[in-house]
C-alpha cells in the first residue's frame, strides 16, 4: 500500500503542478548533483537489486507450495524456506543501506542547497531585503530545499523500483499465466480512478488548509513580536484576535477530520479492491489448476505477484507529478540563486592605507535600484513587481572630510542624508561619480577592508537574541572579556552589565527588547567601540531617547568619534554645532555647506531649522 499512498500524495499535487519547466533546469540539476554522482550509483544499484529480490520471493513460494503438493523430497522444502529466508534478511540488509545511501545523498543536497542559498542572500544588497518577505525567503530555505531533496531520494528511487519491478512483474505473471494477467490487467482502472478522484477531492482540503496555516503563521509572527504584542495590548484586541486565530484553527481542525475519514475511507477502498483482485486470481487460476493447465504453485505465485504488479502501476500512473513537483522545487531553489547581486568585489581589490582616513563625495549621482533588478515577484508575495525605481535621489553630492574631521548632514525627513551614509560602506553602488576613502574608490576596495575601516551606529541599532558578549563579539569574534569591559565603559553600561545576574551572558531578547532604548544604543555604540573603525557613520543616533538617555549616549558618542572620521547624521541640530563642516541636503542635493557660526550667519536654509527648533527654548540655544 504504501506505493498507493504515494500515488494519492502525487495526485494531492497534481492541480497545482505547472505542466512544464523553464529550460535549463534538469541540466542544472544533474550539475548540482554532481558531486554525489558515486553515491547516486551505489543508491541506484541497492534499488535494482531490491527490486529483483521482491519479485523473487513469490516464485520461490509457488516452488514451497508445487514440492509439497507433488510430494517432494523435505530437504527441498526446506531449502526454498531458508531461500525464502535468505532473501527476506538479504532484502532487509539492502534496505538498511539504501536508507542509509539515501540519507547521505539527500542530507548532502540539503546542506549544498542551503549553504548555497544562505551564501548567495548574504551578498545580496539591502534592497533585496527591503522588499522581500522573510516568511517567503525562509520558505526558499525549508520547504523548497526538502522538496528538491526528495527528486534525488523517494522520487528518483521510487521511479527506477517501480519500473524494474512493474517489468519483472509483468513479465513473469505474462510468462506463467497471461489469462490471469490480462485479468489483473482489466481490473486495474478499478484500482486506479478512486486514487485520483479522491487525491482531487484531498488536494481542495490540503490547499485550504494549507492557507489557513499560512495565514496563522502570519498572525503569530506579527502579534507574537514585541511591537506586534505590544500594539495588541494597546488597541485592547486580545480576545478579537484569539477569536480570529481560533476561527482559522476550528476549520483546520475539521479538515484534518474529514482528510482522516476520507483517507482511511480511500485505503478501505482500495484494500477491498485488491482482496477482490486476489480473490479472482485464485479463482481463474484455481479453475485452471484443476483442469491442469496450471501447478497449484504458479497460482499463489500470481497471487502473491498481483500486489507487486498494482503497486509499481499505481505509482507510476503519477510519476510525471511527482518529478515535476520536486524539479519545481529545484527551480525555485535557482530562482533565488539566480538573482544577481549587484555589490560585487573587482578583482584585484585592495585595501584602505593604514591611518587617518579622508572620505570623499566626487559628484555622486545615484537612485534606488527597481525591484525587477533586486527582487522576485514570489518573494515579495505579489503578482507583479513595483514597476517603479532608478529616479535619482542624489544629484552631484560633492563634499570631503578630512582625516579626523567631523561632518554633519542635516536636512527636512527625506532628503538624502541616509542615502549618502548608505553609500561610504557600499551599501549601494554609486551611478555615477565616486564616494572615496582615503582617495581610493570604495569599488576598488576590498569588502573585509571595507567593514574594517567604516563602521556605524543607526537610530535602531539592532541586537540578536543573544547574549551581551555575542553580540558585542560579532563586530571583534577575537575579542576577550577585558576588550569587551573597557569598550562597555567607554559606551558607559559597564556599570549596568555589572548589576546583571548573568553580566556579559544577559540575553538581551529578540532586537534587544529587554533594555531601554538608551542601553540598546549604547550597546551598540560598545559594540562599534570594540571593532574600532577609522571611519563612523551616527545616523540620527539620538533620535528617539529621552533626555537623560541622550545625555549618556553623547558622552558615549564622544570616546567613538575621538580621533576618527565621522559622518553625522541628526535632526536636533544642538548635536552636532561643533562639527568642522555641516552640509544641508534638500532633495538629493547639498544647498547649504559650512560650519554652525558661518550658516547662521548667512541667514539661510540651516538659520530657519536652527530658529525652528530653538525659537521655543531660548535656553537650549
Amino acid at each position: 500500500m504504501d506505493g498507493t499512498w504515494m500515488f494519492m500524495r502525487g495526485a494531492m499535487k497534481a492541480p497545482t503542478t505547472p505542466r512544464s519547466l523553464r529550460k535549463g533546469t534538469v541540466r542544472r540539476v544533474f550539475a548540482f548533483s554532481r558531486p554525489h554522482r558515486a553515491k547516486l550509483v551505489v543508491f541506484l544499484l541497492l534499488t535494482v537489486i531490491s527490486a529483483v529480490l521482491a519479485v523473487s520471493t513469490p516464485l520461490l513460494a509457488g516452488r514451497v507450495v508445487d514440492a509439497i503438493v507433488g510430494g517432494r523430497e523435505a530437504w527441498l522444502v526446506v531449502w526454498l524456506a531458508l531461500a525464502i529466508a535468505g532473501v527476506a534478511i538479504m532484502d532487509a540488509g539492502l534496505g538498511l543501506a539504501e536508507r542509509w545511501q539515501s540519507a547521505r545523498i539527500g542530507e548532502g543536497l540539503i546542506y549544498d542547497l542551503r549553504r548555497a542559498v544562505f551564501e548567495h542572500v548574504q551578498r545580496m544588497p539591502v534592497a533585496f531585503f527591503t522588499r522581500t518577505r522573510t516568511g517567503a525567503l525562509v520558505s526558499r530555505l525549508n520547504n523548497d530545499v526538502m522538496g528538491a531533496q526528495r527528486a534525488f531520494t523517494s522520487t528518483l528511487s521510487g521511479l527506477v523500483t517501480n519500473v524494474i519491478q512493474l517489468a519483472l512483474s509483468l513479465g513473469v505473471m505474462m510468462t506463467l499465466s497471461w489469462q490471469v494477467t490480462g485479468l489483473a490487467l482489466l481490473l486495474l482502472p478499478v484500482f486506479v480512478l478512486p486514487a485520483r478522484r479522491m487525491g482531487r477531492r484531498m488536494a481542495d482540503l490540503q490547499r485550504e488548509a494549507a492557507t489557513l496555516n499560512a495565514s496563522m503563521t502570519t498572525q503569530m509572527t506579527e502579534r507574537f513580536s514585541a511591537p506586534g504584542a505590544t500594539l495588541v495590548k494597546l488597541f485592547g484586541r486580545p480576545r478579537v484576535e484569539a477569536d480570529e486565530f481560533g476561527a482559522r484553527a476550528g476549520r483546520v481542525r475539521d479538515i484534518g477530520v474529514r482528510t482522516a475519514m476520507l483517507t482511511r475511507w480511500f485505503m478501505t477502498s482500495l484494500t477491498l479492491v485488491s482482496a477482490l483482485a486476489q480473490a479472482l486470481v485464485y479463482g481463474l487460476g484455481g479453475y485452471l489448476a484443476l483442469r491442469g493447465e496450471l501447478a497449484p504453485g504458479t497460482v499463489v505465485a500470481l497471487a502473491l505477484l498481483l500486489t507487486r504488479l498494482y503497486t509499481p502501476l499505481t505509482a507510476l500512473a503519477n510519476v510525471r507529478v511527482d518529478v515535476m513537483t520536486a524539479m519545481v522545487s529545484f527551480e525555485r531553489v535557482f530562482e533565488v540563486l539566480d538573482l544577481p547581486p549587484m555589490i560585487k568585489e573587482r578583482p584585484g581589490a585592495g585595501s584602505v592605507p593604514p591611518g587617518g582616513v579622508s572620505v570623499e563625495f566626487d559628484d555622486v549621482r545615484f537612485g534606488y535600484p527597481a525591484a525587477s533588478q533586486v527582487s522576485l515577484a514570489s518573494l515579495e508575495e505579489v503578482a507583479v513587481l513595483d514597476q517603479r525605481g532608478g529616479q535619482e535621489v542624489l544629484h552631484g553630492i560633492t563634499f570631503r572630510a578630512e582625516p579626523g574631521q567631523m561632518v554633519a548632514l542635516v536636512g527636512p525627513s527625506g532628503a538624502g542624508k541616509s542615502t549618502i551614509a548608505t553609500l561610504i560602506p557600499r551599501l549601494y553602488d554609486v551611478d555615477s561619480g565616486a564616494v572615496r576613502l582615503s582617495n581610493i574608490d570604495v569599488r576598488d576596495l576590498t569588502f573585509d577592508s571595507l567593514r574594517d575601516t567604516v563602521g556605524v551606529v543607526t537610530q535602531d541599532g539592532h541586537l540578536f537574541h543573544d547574549t551581551i558578549r555575542a553580540n558585542l563579539a560579532y563586530a571583534a569574534p577575537d575579542a576577550d572579556d577585558e576588550q569587551i569591559w573597557d569598550a562597555l565603559r567607554r559606551a558607559r553600561l559597564a556599570d549596568l552589565v555589572a548589576s546583571l545576574p548573568d553580566g556579559l551572558d544577559t540575553v538581551v531578547g529578540e532586537r534587544g527588547y529587554r533594555l531601554s532604548g538608551g542601553e540598546r544604543q549604547r550597546l551598540t555604540i560598545a559594540r562599534l567601540l570594540l571593532a574600532q573603525p577609522r571611519v563612523v557613520i551616527l545616523d540620527e543616533a539620538t533620535a528617539h531617547l529621552d533626555s537623560e538617555s541622550e545625555v549618556a549616549v553623547q558622552e558615549a558618542l564622544t570616546d567613538a568619534l575621538a580621533g576618527r572620521t565621522a559622518i553625522v547624521i541628526a535632526h536636533r541640530l544642538s548635536t552636532v554645532r561643533a562639527a568642522d563642516q555641516i552640509l544641508v541636503i534638500e532633495d538629493g542635493r547639498i544647498v547649504e555647506s559650512g560650519t554652525h557660526d558661518t550658516l547662521l550667519a548667512a541667514g539661510g536654509r540651516y538659520a530657519d531649522l536652527y530658529t525652528t527648533q530653538f525659537a521655543k527654548s531660548p535656553a537650549a540655544a
